[in-house]
């Protein structure tokens, strides 16, 4: 290894270098996609990505294997969001407007629709249908049961069917 690859290192509590590069390369735009999923605004969810990140450096964890890694940067990630979305701070605070997005006028509409759902049917249709975790998966990362998983699921399913039929049938 060359003297700057050891510098964006970091020793697990196994002894193992982990590459924080990669890492970041690797995980950072689901880690946006899943704070993006609870903070609703994007400056937001890239400062829960250096939190997340930086949990990784000060925590130093050994994983077992990629996914275990990733699932373990979920969670992490899930906590700072709920953490922040409590504090009287964030509550008080009204977001700066983002840049505009290029979705097509269906795709906004349903990603509005997301974003009216609660926190948790939001984030297991994030972790279901963008991240591609199966429900069993999905369990595991939050600590529920598989049952109350999927009928999460379907919950956010047919509140999604109901808000955007309730959209469609207003234009």
């Amino acid at each position: 290894m060359q003297y700057f690859d050891i510098m964006n290192c970091i020793s697990s509590e196994g002894g193992k270098y982990v590459d924080i590069n990669n890492i970041v390369e690797k995980y950072s735009d689901m880690i946006v996609r899943v704070s993006f999923s609870y903070m609703k605004n994007m400056n937001d969810a890239e400062d829960v990505v250096q939190d997340a990140l930086l949990q990784l450096i000060k925590r130093k964890p050994n994983f077992e294997s990629d996914s275990h890694e990733k699932a373990w940067l979920i969670r992490v990630a899930i906590n700072i969001c709920k953490n922040r979305l409590k504090t009287a701070w964030f509550r008080k605070t009204l977001p700066i407007s983002e840049g505009t997005y290029d979705f097509t006028p269906r795709e906004n509409d349903a990603l509005q629709a997301v974003f009216q759902l609660p926190a948790k049917y939001r984030i297991v249709i994030h972790l279901f249908y963008f991240e591609g975790y199966s429900i069993a998966e999905i369990a595991k990362i939050l600590g529920y049961k598989e049952s109350t998983v999927g009928s999460q699921l379907h919950r956010a399913r047919k509140l999604l069917k109901f808000k955007l039929e309730e959209d469609a049938d207003s234009e």
